[in-house]
């Protein structure tokens, strides 16, 4: 019975991303069929099939690039969630635990206040995500004791500074223009998503996984303690810094083009727990697939809901909360 309920589980883990993915092709304000939609995605390798100018754009140059960001993102943060939890040995760490959403949140508000285009607040707010967690470990190694709590402390209080600076972005920003601009960004959208802004968050998002991936048993060895992980050989300073650069360079390229979407890095791996188990080499697997399949989810609601797209961030709040306080009245017991 355990290992049908085994291939169960990875068969349902598989086909729901790809499920959802087809599925979102059908879904918003220009109706297309499941026939059009695979005719478009084989037209590129058969030129038998022919289709609409106006469904092949719809279907490449806009919900192609969403769908697939919508997954990536996702991933993203949930691995990088479930990786800082094994990292801190604490089931209440998430994704931006050192300061790398309200880094990224204030280079994006810096950009938009220099009037920079689209694509120059995609870099800044991908490059002060990667500062921000720099200052946090700089600011940590300063201090000779206190080793992982001092490095949380210290992101907690960078995340403050900089959630100071956002303030001070808003405060001082065009009411009838920027300001806007900034509120809307800081709620997480993925309506702006194209091509070009997908291409420059593949390579640290696919690095970032590889590295997670690759190094996935060490994390169930520093989960023992630092005493243990040395005895059975591993550096626990070396390789728990390797695995926050993953986890910072997965997180800053997500937030950098979808915003602050808060909720998927602390609640998708408490998720995946219940139904993989704690071992970290099964975990960061079904985070990926989870995690893809849930703001996959949350962003066909977003956008087909009503007539106005509602940001992904307010969705995942609210759809969050509750589960999360659901999981405490079952009294959560996955984590060991």
């Amino acid at each position: 019975m355990k290992i049908w309920n085994k291939y169960v589980t990875i068969s349902v883990l598989i086909l729901l991303p790809i499920f959802l993915f087809f599925l979102s092709f059908l879904l918003g304000r220009f109706p297309i069929s499941p026939l059009e939609v695979i005719l478009t995605l084989l037209s590129p390798i058969n030129s038998n099939f022919t289709v609409s100018p106006a469904i092949s754009s719809i279907v490449f140059n806009i919900r192609l690039p969403r769908i697939i960001a919508a997954m990536l993102v996702g991933a993203s943060l949930a691995i990088a969630g479930a990786a800082f939890q094994g990292i801190f040995k604490n089931p209440l760490v998430s994704s931006d635990i050192l300061g790398v959403s309200a880094g990224s949140g204030f280079g994006a508000c810096l950009a938009i206040l220099l009037a920079a285009g689209n694509w120059m607040i995609q870099i800044f707010a991908f490059l002060f995500g990667l500062i921000s967690v720099l200052i946090t470990y700089l600011i940590s190694k300063t201090y000779k004791t206190g080793g992982i709590l001092v490095l949380v402390l210290s992101g907690v209080a960078i995340s403050a500074f900089f959630n100071a600076l956002i303030s001070g972005a808003k405060f001082i920003a065009d009411p009838y223009d920027k300001l806007p601009q900034i509120t809307y960004w800081l709620m997480g959208s993925l309506s702006s998503i194209n091509l070009d802004k997908l291409l420059v968050i593949i390579i640290p998002i696919f690095s970032g996984i590889f590295v997670l991936l690759l190094l996935r048993w060490r994390l169930n060895v520093l989960a023992m303690g630092d005493e243990e992980a040395q005895s059975l050989g591993v550096n626990p300073q070396k390789f728990r810094a390797i695995l926050i650069i993953a986890c910072t360079l997965l997180t800053a390229a997500a937030v950098s083009v979808s915003g602050i979407i808060g909720w998927v890095g602390l609640l998708i791996p408490h998720i995946c727990r219940m139904i993989v188990g704690p071992d970290h080499k099964k975990l960061l697997p079904a985070c990926l697939s989870i995690g893809a399949s849930f703001l996959l989810l949350i962003d066909n609601v977003s956008r087909t809901a009503i007539a106005i797209e509602v940001p992904i961030g307010i969705l995942t709040a609210i759809i969050g909360v509750p589960v999360f306080l659901y999981l405490l009245r079952r009294g959560y017991s996955q984590w060991s």
